[in-house]
This record gives structure tokens, sequence and C-alpha cells, in this order.
């Protein structure tokens, strides 16, 4: 008899925390009746950590209501002209967000026969959908706030949502259009902006597996730039190369990928492999000749192949004669083959090999002149060009009319203006 009645107690005893936990949730129901959202979030809290009412869908979906109804109602003050509490508007929102998606799964397990009654999807989708655009507005906000670690958050919000469950099949639920894929493109740069370097990666390479949609903001290109970026700035270097190469198959018009690749070639010592891109790089864009033509001239000089870097200077300064870069190298080109006359001349005791190396000389460092004149003249007349890059320029020019003065031909009057500027004692 004593074992029976002590089982009862224990039954009622159950039944009664089960029952309290149901209460808080429908505690909870009632104080957000009446918007009390303090005394709403103190109960639904409760039931949310209970076992009996934590896999309760609508414990969820009330948790997520109390959110809305801080958001909706700051919304309110705002759209009837009253003063608005934009931080309680927007946390709101996001606070309604992960229990509303929380609600819907659990919404969507099978009961024990096997069968679905997910019966809060339809009002939370019609939630998320009224709310969907305001998750950009939450966004900007925090940009402005300068906290861009939150700032992506609701932006990438706003990215999921048409792609959840709940909105499958429904082609017309949002309008997925330039200013949805502008949205991604803040998500991407609001994360790099608050250094989630990791995040930021993952942003990207979903971005990049997804369709573009062509925008004001920003090109398909921008996304492996950002995402190649990203890999260099966390030290991936294997990453940061593959990414390079995919770029310039996908997009080989850009000004970004293939040059890059240069680079990375030229610091790895692969003149070779520079210079293949290189020439792949001129036949995308033959109108960059300046820069381009100029670093082809430069890796195949410092090959010892002098004629060929100057056929390439040539073909730069063809199309632009005022290119600066190729003006200063196909200079050097010409005083570098001069010293190293001069070096070899040093150690001839033929007195006649001597006469001909110094006449080849004197060919070359004149060859070199008319171009680092017009260099002086060019540089001189570019807008923000410092001292420091003047006189670069100069101590060419003044290399040159040296050692023209020493080989028999008279620059001691240009020397002199030269060394003058350069304010030599």
């Amino acid at each position: 008899m004593k074992r029976i009645l002590f089982l009862t107690m224990v039954a009622i005893l159950s039944a009664g925390t089960v029952f309290a936990q149901k209460s808080a949730l429908k505690d909870a129901k009632r104080a957000l009746g009446r918007e009390d959202l303090k005394e709403a979030r103190t109960l639904i809290q409760q039931a949310s950590t209970n076992p009996e009412t934590a896999t309760d869908p609508e414990t969820w979906k009330v948790m997520g209501d109390i959110g809305n109804k801080a958001f909706d109602n700051e919304r309110t003050k705002a759209m009837l002209g009253q003063s608005a509490n934009d931080k309680v508007m927007y946390d709101g929102l996001m606070e309604s967000y992960q229990p509303y998606l929380k609600a819907d799964s659990l919404g969507e397990l099978p009961d024990d026969k096997g069968k679905t009654k997910n019966k809060f999807r339809k009002d939370i989708s019609g939630v998320l959908r009224a709310n969907h655009p305001f998750y950009i507005n939450g966004g900007v906000y925090y940009n402005e706030q300068n906290d861009y670690a939150r700032a992506t958050d609701f932006f990438e919000v706003y990215w999921n949502i048409p792609a959840l469950p709940m909105f499958e099949g429904q082609k017309d639920a949002f309008l997925l259009d330039s200013t949805y894929q502008t949205i991604k493109y803040y998500a991407i740069i609001s994360a790099i902006s608050a250094d989630q370097n990791e995040r930021a990666v993952s942003l990207l390479q979903r971005a990049s597996k997804e369709p573009f949609i062509e925008n004001s903001a920003y090109k398909e290109s921008d996304i492996y730039e950002l995402l190649a970026s990203q890999y260099e700035r966390v030290g991936d270097s294997v990453k940061f190369i593959e990414t390079l190469n995919l770029g310039a198959q996908k997009f080989p018009e850009s000004k970004y990928f293939v040059p890059n690749l240069i680079n990375v070639f030229i610091r790895n010592g692969q003149t070779d492999k520079a210079v293949e891109y290189l020439d792949q790089a001129i036949a995308n864009d033959p109108a960059n000749a300046c820069d381009l033509n100029s670093v082809k001239g430069a890796l195949l000089a410092e090959k010892g192949d002098y004629a060929g870097a100057e056929a390439e200077y040539q073909k730069a300064l063809t199309q632009d004669p005022n290119c600066e870069r190729a003006l200063e190298n196909l200079a050097r080109n010409y005083i570098i083959q001069a010293q190293d006359l001069k070096e070899t001349t040093a150690t001839l005791s033929n007195r006649q090999q001597q006469v001909e190396n110094d006449k080849k000389t004197v060919e070359l460092y004149q060859q070199s002149l008319p171009l680092l004149e017009k260099l002086e003249q060019v540089t001189k007349a570019r807008d923000g060009v410092t001292k420091q890059e003047i006189n670069s320029v100069l101590l060419l020019l003044r290399n040159a009319y040296y050692n023209l003065s020493v080989l028999g031909v008279d620059k001691s009057a240009q020397l002199k203006v030269v060394e003058d500027q350069l304010d030599l004692e």
C-alpha cells in the first residue's frame, strides 16, 4: 500500500513539473499579449531550457514572436513619425530570426505516425518574408556604428532567408535582383572590415558558387579578387595562387589576376613562367603595353637578353612615347651594356680593341641620353612628382654625362646643370 502511494506521489510531482513548464510557456504568451516583453523573455527562457518544453516548436515560435514584437513596436513608432529606438528595433529583428528557424525545424520533425504537421511554418514564413528587407536597414545601422561584425550578421541573414527550406519551391517569394546581389557584397566587405577573415573567405566562396546578378556595386571578378586577397592576407599562398589561376581563366580581361601571378613568379625566381604569363597579359590587354612590355623587357634584361629587352621597351614606347618605365629601363639597358663593356675594356692589352670598345661604349651612353632627357621632362611635368623621383632621373643623367666626358665627349656644361639641381658639394 505504501509503495502504491509512493509511486502515485512521484507521478503527481512529475506531472506537476511538466505542468509548471507548460505554464511558463503559456505565461510567456500572456506576457507577450500584454506587451510585457521583459517578463515574456524571462518566462520563455525558462521554457527553452527545460527538457519538457525545449523541443516544443511553440516555445521557439513564441521566443521569435517576442523579438518580432520588439521590432514591430519600434517600427510602428518610426512609421508614425514618433521617436523610435533603432537599436531596440534591429536587435529585436535579429532576436526573432534564430528562434523562428528552430521552431520551423522542430515543426518539420515527424510524429509517432511518421507524419509532419508543422502548424507554425505558414506564420513564420509570412513574418520572415515581410521582415526580409529590414535586415538591410539593420546592417546599415550597425555599419554606421562601426560594429562591422554585427552588420555582417544582418546582411548575411538577408542573404540567407530566400534560401531557407520553408521557401523551397516558391520562386516568387522574393525578388532576387541587383539589390540582393549587392547585399552579398556588403556582407563580405563588412566581414573583412571586422577582421573576420575566415568568415569573409566562407562568404566569398559561397558567393562564387551562386549565380551572379549584374549590379552597379561590383563585378563578378571582384569576388575572386577579394577571395585571392583574403588568402594572401591570411598567408595561404597555395589558395592564393589557385584563386589567381582560376580568376585568370574566368576573367582574362582583368588587370588583377595575371599581373599578380606574374609578381608571384618573379618573387619566386620563375622568370620563364612570368614571361609566359606576360605574353598572355599582353595579348589580353595590348593597351597596357607601357607596364606589361616594360616588365617583360626588365625580365629579359635580367637574363642578359638586352636585344630582346630593347624590343619590348620599344613596343611600349611605340604605344606610349611618354611611358616613364620604358624610357628609364631602356636607358638603363644601354648604360648597363656600356658599363659592362668598360669593365671588359679595362682588362684588354690590345690598343685597337680598346679603341673599338670605347667607341661602342660612347654610342651606348649616347643612345641613353635622349631617353633620359625626355624622362626628365616627363617626370618633372607629372602631377604629384616627388623630389626623390626627380633626383633618381638626374643621377642617371649625371652618370651618362660624366662617362661621356671621360670618354672624350664634352658634356661638362650639361653635367654642371644636373649637379646644380642635385645640389652636390
